[in-house]
Order: C-alpha cells, then structure tokens, then sequence
C-alpha cells in the first residue's frame, strides 16, 4: 500500500489496517517456519507498509495534539 493511499485514511481505518497486516504478518511467519511460504518477499512488504501505517498514524496524532 501507497503512503498516498494511507495519508488519506482516518485514524480508526489505519488502526483497523494494521490489525489486519499484523494477522498477515503472524500467519507469514507461520508459513515460513512450516516451510510452506512461497512469497517470502511478502514478508518484508508487511513489514514495510506497519511501519508506514505507524508513522503516519503518529504523524496524525502529533497534528491533532497541535491543533
């Protein structure tokens, strides 16, 4: 997922996103250890795009406490 795409998300929708890649995340790790993942490079992705969702999730939040 685009930076783009989440910047324009609320607070509650990136909070409802990074449940759901942080499932993924627990799933692929799984799969790995099971010798079953096939995308390995999906990992990283996960990886990548919970930490764009906390970055702009606490870029949100540091607007608000300004505000």
């Amino acid at each position: 997922m685009k930076a783009s795409e989440l910047h324009t998300k609320s607070v509650d929708e990136l909070n409802d996103e990074l449940g759901r890649l942080k499932k993924e995340q627990l799933n692929l790790r799984f799969q790995q250890a099971s010798g079953q993942l096939e995308k390995t490079a999906r990992i990283r992705e996960v990886r990548r795009t919970i930490a764009r969702i906390k970055t702009i999730a606490a870029q949100k939040h540091a607007a608000a406490a300004k505000a």
